[in-house]
């Protein structure tokens, strides 16, 4: 079991935001199976996503990776808070929903917390300990035509992570957490958490620097590895086996296997940053860090947590293997 502000991910295992988590059916039988400690909605906007046949997923052959074009859900945030409404009312179980959110802009962001949390309200999660419902803020998908992930310029951020962060001045038990790139130099990490660290909130009843908390409750990383290319014969099943390449858009996002050692890396770094002999943000140690990346093993999990992960995540053998994913994950050997 992990905490994660006012949620509680027990067993500290759930899936990543992805297609396969898109609908109300992929959502209550990841919150029915017994091996999920948490479950993630896809990726929701105000309006939902245009999608279309380019938009697409293929499995690797040889292991378990994949390489998608995807962009955000084709349904609107509000189809998610009906959806969320309905499996919670038909259970009394403490595992929460992780409600994953995009915006580009402050006031579409604002509007999208305060449905959240209107909904919260009325279902007494804002009062319930431990509480059932969490937001995500999704700054990394590599696949949105003319919007590079904006967690690659981290300092543009800011203007939506100030509405994260007076949200939670407002209620301090919303759960907040940040879905992250995969980085590859130290800077972009210290760089994140420098913005982080600025925006640390001092109770009023305790003046001491060391009584700050970071309004960010959790980093998962990482996302899939943009601008990644397969050829069509390198994926047997590839839906496109008339063209040259596996996608129709030639490039997407990469995942499993084949970024297994990058997450780790992610995992690790961010880890020792946050809470290592070294750790530079001491404002930031309320925050926890859910690892995602090729994690299609007992093994792989274990590795995971063995980094610095607080709860494990995964989306690649989910989408190869169905709800079932989540047990191979706790039984393997």
């Amino acid at each position: 079991m992990t905490s994660i502000n006012s949620v509680k991910v027990s067993p500290a295992l759930l899936n990543s935001s992805c297609a396969w988590s898109s609908n109300l059916r992929d959502l209550q039988e990841l919150y029915d199976s017994p091996y999920t400690g948490a479950i993630t909605t896809r990726t929701a906007t105000l309006a939902g996503f245009k999608e279309d046949e380019s938009h697409t997923v293929v499995l690797g052959g040889s292991n378990t990776s994949a390489l998608n074009s995807y962009g955000y859900s084709p349904h609107p945030l509000t189809e998610y808070l009906v959806w969320v409404r309905q499996i919670l009312e038909r259970s009394e179980a403490d595992k929460p929903i992780i409600i994953s959110i995009t915006s580009s802009t402050p006031d579409g962001l604002r509007s999208m917390v305060t449905s959240i949390q209107d909904l919260r309200k009325e279902i007494g999660d804002t009062s319930r300990s431990p509480s059932r419902i969490a937001i995500e803020l999704n700054t990394s998908c590599p696949n949105i035509r003319n919007a590079s992930p904006s967690g690659y310029s981290f300092k543009s951020l800011t203007p939506l992570l100030q509405v994260l962060s007076e949200e939670f001045s407002a209620d301090k038990t919303l759960t907040i957490g940040l879905k992250m790139p995969p980085y590859v130099y130290r800077e972009q990490f210290t760089d994140a958490l420098e913005v982080l660290a600025a925006l640390s909130i001092q109770p009023e009843s305790d003046t001491t620097p060391s009584s700050a908390i970071s309004p960010i409750s959790f980093l998962t990383c990482t996302n899939t590895l943009g601008n990644s290319l397969l050829f069509s014969h390198q994926i047997p099943t590839s839906p496109n086996t008339l063209g040259e390449f596996a996608l129709p858009t030639v490039v997407g996002g990469l995942s499993g296997d084949s970024i297994h050692p990058l997450a780790l890396g992610n995992v690790y770094t961010f880890s020792q940053l946050l809470r290592g002999p070294d750790a530079r943000f001491p404002t930031l140690s309320n925050i926890r860090i859910i690892g995602v990346g090729g994690v299609t093993s007992k093994q792989a999990r274990e590795r995971m947590l063995s980094v610095g992960a607080d709860a494990v995540a995964c989306a690649t053998l989910f989408g190869k293997e169905g709800v079932q994913a989540f047990e191979i994950l706790s039984t393997s050997e």
